[in-house]
């Protein structure tokens, strides 16, 4: 059932609404003052200055790496559900959202490691993936057919961009043999840039002849590590050589007259784009890629994006840190025009000063209010106009999935989790082509990690999108901006200890105050008056 909420002299009340017959009677207010709560809550004045606009947001995302490839053979029933929860934008009865309407799909196009077996070198064999190219060099669409399903999935359920990555080349290309680096030493020949131009092309036909549309190809991932410890398909690359493999790719696509992008560069951490950081050859990679001047500059092909993109990896705690690093990374871009910035992979590891930790599954509200700071921070700071999670489902011990399965190739259970949901705050109502606005907090602009708030208008402004994270342990009042919001009624979707982006109405007629309650990410989504 909907929950009705009221307003009445900036205290917040919730007011139940059961239908009954053909009435509605009204039950008794959860939220009403006891003689005991004689403290009024702190409010919080938030004012959206419309004449300040910012990035257009283009698409929220995720990977199917690596368990769509068994995932997307489990039981009909199990893996609709659970593209349903990735895809859907539509609603239940009650008006809850049935998914987090990701925007973008990553698909990663293995490099034969999973053929190969225990000697591919790779130990976990949920970690090897399947190549469409065999070793005769033919091709075989049968292949990777779990992940087609979920690509074809994510399409059926309005997904409207579609990337493809590789993590490491072919094996029949690599150096090794196989399909990680050997001693941190790049693990393609340029004498093979060429060849995996054209087979990346190929791959890119073949998927469209299957129905899915290649919007993007990122060539290389994550370059600056060494990719030499056989826990995953990996290379690192130079920017030289990052260089050389884009001109190629570009060839390739030009030359099957395909239409994708080509994304770059993946770095490792955000710090890579602005500076040389710890490797040398490695980073200061906005300069490199795309000034002009660059030996490196590859801003002018035909099918390079005109985006750039890294992972906010390494570099989200202390908060006053991330809050300056990514104040860099702004300024950095700022320095080439019409450059856009893409945070295209994250999930929570190690090394948060002790914040929060990698290790451990976690289905509960801690990691969601965390990675809502994260987002809001690359949001609202660096910019970024795409924000993508790492792997969508995860059969791990650890912090990395937005829905977590059994580690069972044929069929099990799977379980959602508050940072899915978190998540879908932002992405199941920020829409590609909405337009971030600035926000003031008590008539300031700089913001601190207890209460966030951004905000985001259509691009017809009719609709009004704010994303509010409480991580305190109080309930706030907080006064909604009157500009945008409607007379009648507005929707509250809250994330919490309790609530799965549960669908609350606001009625507005007597006021503007909500409740935001301690310890959620609360999204208000508006019609204009």
């Amino acid at each position: 059932m909907k929950r009705i909420i009221t307003i009445r002299d900036n205290f917040f009340r919730k007011t139940f609404l059961l239908a009954v017959c053909a009435g509605f009677f009204e039950i008794q207010s959860l939220a009403q003052e006891s003689p005991a709560d004689t403290v009024p809550r702190e409010t919080i004045k938030v004012d959206v200055i419309s004449k300040e606009r910012f990035q257009v947001i283009e698409h929220f995302g995720a990977s199917d790496a690596w368990s769509a490839q068994f995932v997307g053979q489990w039981p009909d029933s199990k893996r609709k559900a659970i593209a349903e929860l990735l895809f859907s934008t539509a609603a239940d009865e009650e008006g809850n959202p049935k998914g987090i309407g990701l925007s973008m799909w990553r698909f990663n196009i293995g490099a034969g490691s999973a053929e190969q077996g225990e000697q591919s070198g790779i130990r976990d064999e949920w970690r090897r993936a399947e190549s469409f190219l065999s070793a005769d060099g033919s091709y075989d669409w049968s292949k990777q057919a779990g992940q087609v399903w979920f690509a074809r999935a994510a399409k059926e359920l309005g997904v409207d961009k579609l990337l493809v990555f590789p993590n490491s080349p072919p094996v029949a290309m690599t150096t090794t043999g196989k399909a990680f680096a050997k001693d941190g030493k790049p693990n393609l020949a340029p004498s093979h840039y060429d060849d995996f131009g054209n087979y990346l092309a190929e791959v890119i036909q073949g998927l469209q002849e299957k129905g899915l549309t290649v919007d993007y190809v990122s060539p290389v991932n994550e370059p600056q590590w060494d990719w030499s410890d056989g826990g995953q398909e990996g290379t690192p690359f130079w920017n030289n050589e990052i260089a050389g493999i884009a001109k190629a790719v570009d060839r390739a696509l030009e030359k099957k007259k395909l239409s994708a992008k080509i994304d770059v560069a993946e770095a490792g951490k955000i710090n890579y784009l602005y500076e040389q950081a710890d490797r040398e050859g490695r980073g200061n990679q906005i300069a490199d890629f795309f000034k002009p001047t660059s030996a490196n500059y590859i801003g002018d092909l035909k099918h390079v994006s005109q985006t750039i993109s890294a992972h906010s990896y390494f570099t989200t705690s202390p908060y006053e840190s991330a809050v300056q690093q990514r104040a860099v990374l702004r300024d950095s871009l700022d320095t080439i025009d019409g450059l856009s910035y893409w945070m295209s992979e994250y999930c929570i590891l190690g090394g948060n000063s002790g914040e929060i930790k990698g290790n451990g599954r976690d289905l509960g509200i801690d990691p969601a209010l965390y990675i809502a700071r994260v987002i809001h921070q690359d949001l609202t700071i660096s910019n970024a106009s795409a924000w993508h999670w790492w792997i969508a489902i995860s059969p791990y011990n650890y912090k990395d999935g937005l829905i977590y399965i059994d580690k069972e190739k044929e069929d099990g259970n799977f379980y959602k989790s508050k940072m899915l949901w978190a998540l879908g705050n932002f992405s199941r109502f920020i829409r590609p082509g909405y337009q971030r606005l600035a926000v003031e907090i008590d008539g300031q602009k700089e913001q601190s990690p207890e209460l966030l708030v951004s905000a985001y208008q259509s691009p017809d402004r009719s609709e009004l999108v704010l994303v509010l994270v409480n991580s305190g342990t109080k309930d706030l009042n907080v006064d909604l901006p009157e500009e945008g919001i409607s007379s009648t009624a507005t929707n509250l979707y809250v994330t919490s200890k309790d609530n799965d982006l549960e669908l609350m109405l606001l009625d507005t007629s007597q006021g503007q105050t909500i409740n935001l309650p301690a310890r959620s990410i609360v999204t208000v989504k508006s019609s204009k008056k």
